[in-house]
């Protein structure tokens, strides 16, 4: 089932979108009954919607069936065209966005780096998230500004220790982020916090496919554009280190909670290792592609 977070004239507004990703199910098909937001969901103790969960809280299985049922009986009148709404950030203020560099072969070797033995993580901070159509804004501070598409897993049950073959249980879905990046202060920091986490340097979206329609792992391909033209293209199945060795590797240095975000990694391709270096400029338009969840679509433009 695909989720999206819409802005409505009553604040943000959870919808169902249909498979094809052309249509959402108009809000006021929805009753009081269902959560008004994917955290909402979230919160009512939602781990997984894997068949194989069995012990998946009755709350959260009876919250999506309730959504799966009203989808699946809403007269087709309902479902309004995508392009009718405005798209916001399927998770606004997650906990934690944990990423991980390197995690891609080719992204290692177009560094002439050897990959890690383990998996190297950083933060983003939550306020650098924006949605769908948002803008990624050059800040003052930066000239060189860069795109990094990637598969982001969102976290349903939370936990600490958690084993790669209890992983799959913990995930709630998928979506596709940016990690937007300022080379220049990731290089003169010698750290990267601050260079991934300017405002608006986190587009997410464009909404959370749940992992029940995938299998495990997923194995989707990966793209970035800029301008129409193709900077990035690889598979989610060339992960170095794969979303459940991930999910158990994170837990052990920190609790997972839900909602939490994990950026998987990007593949090669990005601005900086282009001969010459290529970066965002004002005017651009980036579209972040993942098949089987969406296109992430942003615009570039100076802070003002």
């Amino acid at each position: 089932m695909k989720l999206a977070m819409i802005h409505a004239q009553d604040g943000p507004r959870l919808v169902v979108v249909n498979p094809e990703g052309t249509r959402v199910l108009d809000p006021a098909c929805l009753t009081a009954e269902h959560p008004r937001t994917i955290e909402a969901v979230l919160a009512t103790g939602q781990t997984t919607v894997r068949p194989s969960a069995e012990d998946a809280p009755p709350s959260a299985a009876t919250c999506l069936a309730s959504l799966k049922g009203r989808a699946g009986n809403a007269p087709q009148e309902a479902w309004i065209p995508v392009e009718s709404v405005s798209l916001a950030p399927p998770i606004r203020r997650p906990g934690k966005i944990m990423a991980i560099g390197l995690n891609y072969r080719d992204h290692a070797a177009e560094q002439n780096l050897t990959p890690p033995v383990r998996p190297l993580i950083f933060a983003k901070l939550p306020t650098s998230i924006v949605g769908p159509d948002d803008f990624i804004e050059i800040p003052p501070a930066s000239d060189q500004i860069d795109h990094e598409v990637e598969l982001a897993v969102i976290i349903g049950r939370g936990g600490r220790f958690i084993t790669v073959d209890e992983a799959p249980a913990h995930i709630f879905g998928y979506t596709v982020l940016n990690d937007v990046t300022a080379r220049d202060l990731q290089k003169s920091d010698r750290q990267w916090v601050r260079a991934k986490s300017f405002d608006t340097f986190c587009p997410l979206g464009p909404w959370v496919v749940t992992a029940d329609e995938f299998p495990h792992p997923p194995e989707l391909p990966i793209r970035c554009r800029v301008n129409g033209e193709v900077r990035q293209e690889s598979n989610s199945s060339n992960l170095i280190f794969g979303v459940a060795e991930l999910i158990s590797d994170l837990s052990a240095a920190f609790t997972l909670e839900p909602g939490d975000i994990i950026a998987t990694g990007t593949p090669s391709g990005v601005g900086i290792f282009r001969t010459p270096p290529v970066f965002l400029r004002d005017g651009d338009v980036v579209e972040a592609e993942i098949d089987g969840i969406g296109v992430l679509r942003n615009r570039v433009r100076k802070s003002r």
